[in-house]
């Protein structure tokens, strides 16, 4: 599979002010559409011309992240994926059409993102719509037992105020999943290179620039929170409760 590459003119208007040629806006000016390249396929995006939580546009780490898990696909096989800060729900809209993934989409608790993730599933093919969670990061989740055993999120370090919220929403969902006895795999049926996943597991790729001080914040946050954090390379991280590790 040819690997698509980010090109961040795919994000904004031309320097002049107008639009590139792959973007159309709609008539009341709410959202603008664009065509974005994604490994293997071309997604048509609907995004907010402006939103306050910067839901509205793909960050370059969502580019990235795909072609991150293309390459590393098997570590996704038989997953139930829960994805944190979905945003226009892009990532998830893909992983679900390459991988046939068994993915469920999560953001703040605002109607018109959540209503926006479904209008972007049924635009590039994907009916029922994923299933979504509204969640404010830090308050009770709405499952009680999440069932996730991968819980996935790209370029979300954005607001250092909500590391502590972050941290305690991926704490409940990392700490309170059960595994089944189905999904007890074998450490020897890997290969000697390959990576064991563990169940759960966080995969997080960040790429947006922010001070080394505040990544730090973050990772240190998980640590106190009982959560061990291994870079994989690419600036993809594994955290997973510290009795386990990647």
């Amino acid at each position: 599979m040819d690997i698509a590459l980010f090109s961040p003119a795919s994000l904004f208007a031309d320097p002049d002010g107008d639009s590139n040629d792959e973007e159309t806006k709609e008539s009341h000016q709410n959202f603008v559409e664009r065509k974005h390249q994604f490994p293997g396929m071309e997604l048509i995006i609907r995004e907010f011309s402006f939103h306050q939580l910067n839901a509205n546009l793909l960050w370059p780490g969502t580019f990235a992240f795909a072609e991150w898990l293309v390459q590393n696909r098997s570590w996704m096989a038989g997953r139930r994926v829960i994805e944190l800060g979905s945003g226009t729900g892009a990532l998830a809209i893909f992983l679900h059409k390459s991988f046939n993934l068994d993915i469920t989409t999560s953001d703040y608790d605002d109607p018109d993102i959540e209503d926006n993730i479904a209008h972007n599933c049924r635009f590039n093919g994907i009916i029922p719509v994923l299933p979504h969670i509204k969640h404010s990061w830090g308050e009770i989740f709405p499952i009680t037992n999440p069932d996730w055993n991968l819980v996935i999120a790209s370029d979300i370090l954005l607001y250092v105020k909500q590391y502590p919220n972050l941290i305690k929403t991926l704490s409940f969902l990392l700490k309170s999943y059960k595994p089944q006895a189905s999904e007890e795999v074998s450490q020897k049926s890997q290969s000697n290179d390959a990576c064991l996943l563990p169940r759960p597991a966080f995969f997080m790729s960040w790429r947006r620039r922010i001070r080394k001080e505040d990544e730090s914040l973050f990772f240190n946050g998980c640590d106190e929170a009982g959560l061990e954090v291994q870079h994989l390379g690419t600036r993809v991280y594994c955290i997973v409760p510290r009795e386990v590790n990647c």
